[in-house]
């Protein structure tokens, strides 16, 4: 186990929800941070506490311009590579996911290898399975995506191994099971399920279930999900191996609804079941019991406790939440 106080870590779309997150630890941990983001998902409002700092630069780009990643990349120790286009996104822009979850991938890895960077941690995603043949999920359950966004991280695994295994860059694969709480994605095609849920009740608006609600899924709080990616960075014999990070529990979309409507208080908001999603998995159910077994990681946040926390986070959203409810799209594929 290695303290990170002192390292220059550069976090791909260090702007967006869980990596903003990350950026905070990483920066409390007295990390020197370069976050790269072309602020298509990203805010800004995000890392601004972090801009006085001159442990922390920011830089608008893209992962997908060699010359931007050759830039950043110069003098990094480490990289947490989470910059990518999400999975309903992929529904309608296949070739744009792909190129930016997977070229973008291999750009960084290539660019690290010549850099010298000392330890790449790759965020990939659940999305990687597609629907759970077996519960709990392990890490070796088959990887048999659904849509365009799961075939494509995991065309990032791919990568990131061979560059393992190749060339000796020190890779970590990190599968992040759902991830939730403040600062999450309610807006367009990034929009998902709890915050887009939240928006619309604190409106009085139905909340949209997709297919019948029977769907379950495994969530872990943000923090939690940031903190299992500082772990897997300070630890060496993660290197070249697959990880998922989850709660080992599941929770039917349905139900989530249903917990939302109590919590946000607002009798007007009803549960709409409504059209399937293309492409969406009807079971994730996460065992993170490998990736324990080498780290103290543990999570810290109920469910319960985390979506009181984000409730709060928009129902006190600086931009009031009739401005939310404008961003927020409905059927967003």
């Amino acid at each position: 186990m290695h303290n990170l106080e002192g390292r220059k870590c550069l976090v791909t779309g260090g702007a967006g929800f869980i990596g903003s997150h990350l950026v905070d630890r990483l920066m409390d941990a007295g990390c020197h941070v370069r976050v790269i983001d072309n602020l298509v998902n990203g805010k800004t409002d995000n890392v601004q506490q972090h801009f006085s700092s001159p442990y922390f630069q920011f830089k608008q780009a893209t992962v997908t311009d060699p010359l931007d990643i050759n830039r950043v990349m110069q003098g990094i120790d480490m990289v947490f590579h989470l910059a990518c286009l999400g999975v309903r996104h992929s529904i309608q822009h296949p070739f744009e996911n792909r190129r930016v979850n997977g070229e973008g991938t291999l750009l960084l890895l290539d660019a690290a290898h010549r850099h010298g960077v000392k330890k790449f941690i790759h965020c990939s995603s659940s999305e990687v399975y597609g629907s759970a043949q077996f519960v709990p999920m392990t890490e070796n359950h088959p990887t048999e995506p659904c849509t365009v966004y799961g075939a494509s991280k995991l065309a990032g695994e791919a990568y990131a191994r061979a560059y393992h295994s190749t060339y000796g860059l020190q890779t970590i694969i990190i599968r992040p099971f759902n991830t939730y709480g403040p600062r999450s994605h309610h807006e367009g095609d990034a929009g998902e399920m709890i915050p887009k849920s939240i928006v619309r009740a604190l409106n009085g608006k139905d909340i949209l279930v997709f297919g019948d609600g029977k769907q379950t899924r495994d969530f872990t709080y943000v923090e939690d999900t940031a903190a299992g990616l500082i772990a897997a960075a300070e630890n060496d014999a993660m290197a070249g191996k697959t990880f998922n990070i989850g709660s080992n529990f599941e929770i039917s979309i349905k139900d989530i609804a249903e917990k939302l409507i109590v919590l946000v208080g607002n009798k007007e908001a009803r549960v709409d079941c409504t059209e399937n999603r293309p492409g969406d998995v009807n079971r994730l159910y996460a065992d993170p019991s490998r990736f324990m077994e080498l780290s103290s990681w543990r999570p810290q946040v109920s469910f319960e406790e985390g979506l009181k926390k984000t409730v709060s986070f928009f129902r006190n959203h600086p931009k009031g939440i009739s401005a939310l409810l404008c961003d927020e799209s409905g059927r967003n594929w």
